[in-house]
Parts: C-alpha cells; sequence; structure tokens
C-alpha cells in the first residue's frame, strides 16, 4: 500500500481573521494551496502564503559569521540603551545590514516580535546562531526589565570571545598558509623545473651528485604520480574536516591531543579559561543561577575536556558542593583563578571575581599569541630557506662540478 511521503514544508502566511484584523504565522506543509485550506478551516482568510527562505540557516552558522552576532548585539545594546523600541531598532539594524542573509535573520526575528512573540522566544528560533547563553540572558533581561543593561553584556562578551578565537586563528593560519604556499611551490619546481636541468645533466653525462640524484628520483616521482599525491592530500583534508564535524569521538580525541601539544597546548588552555570565567561572569551578573548557568558555560568553552569538567562541576553544585572545591577537584585550573573564585564566592561578588580573571587571561592569550607568532616568523623563514634553496643547491651542485672540471 503506498503511502504519502512528501516532505513537508514550512511556509510564512499572511491572512485576516474573523474579526478582520491582520494577522500572520507559520505552519508547514507539503504546498501553498493545502496550507491555505488549513486557514481557511481555522476562520481565516489567507492573503499571502510563501515558503520560508532557511537558506540562510542551511548549515551552522551558514553565510553568517560570529563576528555578525557580535556586532548585531552592540548595535542593538546600544539602541536600546538609547531608548529607541525594540521593534523600530531591529527595522534600523536590519535594513542597514550590507550581509543579506544577517538582513533576513534580523527581519525574521523582528516578524516575530511583532507577531507577539517575545525577543528571547524569536532568537530561540535560531539556535545555530543564537546559543543558549544568548536566549536566557535575553529572557531574563525581559524578566527583570534590564533588558539594555543585559544586551550589553553579551555585547561585551561576544566582542571578547571573538577577540579570542580571532587571535588563536590567526596563530594557526600563518604558518598554516606558508607550509600550503611552500608545498605547491616545491612541486612546481619539481614536476617543470628540475626535468629542464635533468635534461641538461643528461647531455653534458658523468656521474650527479647523491644529493641531486635524490632530488631528480622525486621529480620523476612527482612527474609520473602527481595527480595521486594531490588526490590524496586534498581527500585526507577533506576526510579530516567532515571527521572533525560528524565524529564526535575523533573531534574529542582532537580537543585533548590540542591541549598537550607544546606551546599552542598552552595557549589554548587559557584560552578555555577565559571562556569560562568571562562567560560564568556575564551569566552571574544576569543573576542566572549557578547550576541553571553551568550548561552553557560548558559549551562555551571549546573544548571537551572543559566541557567534562564543567558539567561536572554543575552536577557537584546541585548536591551543594561549593564552586571553588569543584574546580579544584577538576585540577583543570590554576591555583590563582581557584583562589579568586573562593573569594568571590566569600565576599558575594563573584562576577566582578571571574571578569578580573577572564580580563586577565585574554591578555595572557594575546601576549602568547604574539610570542608564538613571533617564534614562528624565523621558523618558518629557516624551513622555506632549507626546502626551496635545498632544491637550488641540489640543481647547482652538477654545474660546480662541470666547472671544476674545466678549470
Amino acid at each position: 500500500m503506498a503511502t504519502n511521503t512528501a516532505k513537508k514544508i514550512e511556509f510564512v502566511w499572511e491572512g485576516k481573521d474573523p474579526q478582520g484584523q491582520k494577522i500572520k504565522g507559520r505552519m508547514e506543509g507539503q504546498n501553498a494551496d493545502l496550507i491555505k485550506a488549513q486557514l481557511r478551516r481555522k476562520g481565516i482568510t489567507p492573503l499571502r502564503v510563501r515558503k520560508h527562505s532557511t537558506s540562510f540557516m542551511s548549515t551552522p552558522g551558514g553565510k553568517i559569521k560570529t563576528g555578525d552576532i557580535a556586532v548585531f548585539a552592540r548595535q542593538l545594546a546600544t539602541m536600546m540603551s538609547a531608548g529607541v523600541p525594540l521593534v523600530q531598532a531591529f527595522d534600523i539594524i536590519g535594513q542597514g545590514h550590507e550581509n543579506k542573509h544577517m538582513r533576513e535573520l534580523i527581519m525574521s526575528v523582528k516578524a516575530d516580535i511583532e507577531g507577539g512573540t517575545n525577543l528571547g522566544d524569536s532568537l530561540a528560533k535560531h539556535p545555530e546562531h543564537f546559543d543558549d547563553l544568548f536566549c536566557n540572558l535575553v529572557a531574563a533581561g525581559e524578566a527583570s526589565g534590564t533588558l539594555d543593561r543585559l544586551l550589553d553584556k553579551i555585547a561585551t562578551y561576544k566582542e571578547k570571545t571573538e577577540q579570542i578565537k580571532a587571535k588563536i586563528k590567526k596563530a594557526m593560519m600563518y604558518p598554516t598558509a606558508v607550509i600550503v604556499v611552500a608545498f605547491i611551490v616545491t612541486s612546481i619546481l619539481l614536476i617543470f623545473v628540475v626535468p629542464q636541468f635533468e635534461a641538461l645533466f643528461a647531455s653534458v653525462g658523468g656521474d650527479l651528485p647523491a644529493f641531486t640524484k635524490l632530488v631528480v628520483n622525486i621529480s620523476e616521482i612527482m612527474q609520473d604520480y602527481w595527480y595521486i599525491v594531490f588526490g590524496v592530500l586534498i581527500a585526507a583534508s577533506f576526510l579530516f574536516v567532515n571527521l572533525k564535524k560528524k565524529s564526535k569521538r575523533f573531534s574529542d580525541m582532537l580537543d585533548r591531543m590540542s591541549l598537550k601539544l607544546p606551546i599552542v597546548g598552552q595557549i589554548l588552555h587559557k584560552a578555555a579559561t577565559a571562556r569560562f570565567a568571562r562567560t560564568l561572569s556575564t551569566m552571574s551578573a544576569a543573576g542566572v543561577p549557578l547550576v541553571e548557568a553551568m550548561e552553557s558555560v560548558a559549551r562555551a568553552s571549546g573544548n571537551v575536556v572543559f566541557y567534562n569538567a564543567v558539567m561536572q562541576m554543575k552536577d557537584e553544585a546541585a548536591s551543594g558542593q561549593r564552586l571553588q572545591t569543584s574546580m579544584q577537584r577538576s585540577g583543570l585550573f590554576p591555583n590563582m583563578v581557584v583562589q579568586m573564585v573562593a573569594i568571590g564566592e566569600e565576599s558575594g561578588s563573584l562576577d566582578d571575581m571571574l571578569a578580573k580573571v577572564a580580563d586577565f587571561y585574554e591578555e595572557e592569550v594575546d601576549n602568547a599569541v604574539d610570542g608564538l607568532t613571533s617564534l614562528l616568523e624565523p621558523l618558518i623563514m629557516a624551513f622555506l630557506g632549507v626546502v626551496i634553496g635545498g632544491l637550488v643547491i641540489a640543481m647547482y651542485l652538477p654545474i660546480f662540478k662541470m666547472g671544476e672540471a674545466f678549470t
């Protein structure tokens, strides 16, 4: 027996209720005609029915970057502090945004607010862009009447975390880009330049130096199997990226290994500590209870080791354990951080103490990344000199040898 397996599509509709008032909403169905029929059965006269565009949310993040969300948070905080009504603020920000997908996202949230949904619930419909922390703080601000103040805290939090991410990405991208360029240049030399020298050496005759023979042999392999070499590298890169995205086990293994790397591991550890402190400080200042805040803090840490430790701390906090004791037991946090938290718990100023910890470790990350970049620059130059210079020397050694034979 055949079954109807047609995929349901989300539609946005506008219509009039029995009293003649304009209303709007969303509904899932197989096509626009069926949506109109359902609306009529509910006593609603449909005026317009269209597919809800989700192209800008097709993948986590899509074409909307986390930096766009940080800028949006700051713009909204500024306008709310200036007394601009919420719907008008969304209209101003949305119409003035250059990113089409971000503009669609903002206007979608605005439409929900106009339909009577509060801001926290409207943002929660887009979890790939607005995380639990963002939505929870907005909801707390709406409930307490301090939305402008909490939006300012959210904006500051987003800006700080984005700065750390940008610093770490910069430190990682520089050597990666140089190594990729070095590989491409070396491949070009081996495939196109070395064969020219090889033909010259063959016409002259004589034995080649061992180093030159090695380079010529590598060149011959690259000429015959370059597509296999490039194919394997591209496939390996693609597999690595996909495993990291889709395999939690593989991603968790990378997180654990990354913290054990020399120099880089220390930077990632400090960055995770800074994110932990900044997130918990922001949520504590907003009045979110510690146990409720810990799950958002765990997700914001950006590393599975910290995530597991914070979730364990959450369970211990729920059973009445002090945060200081749980942090000390985890073994992840430096003594200074533990002591600052202890002082904050004793004095009732945990959010202030954690903010100071976050400031300190964010500056530590900045300094460590700058130091790493300064260290990598001469090492990378030396690496390029050895690789490219080695090829050049290998090609000129026979020429020097021939020159000595003629003198």
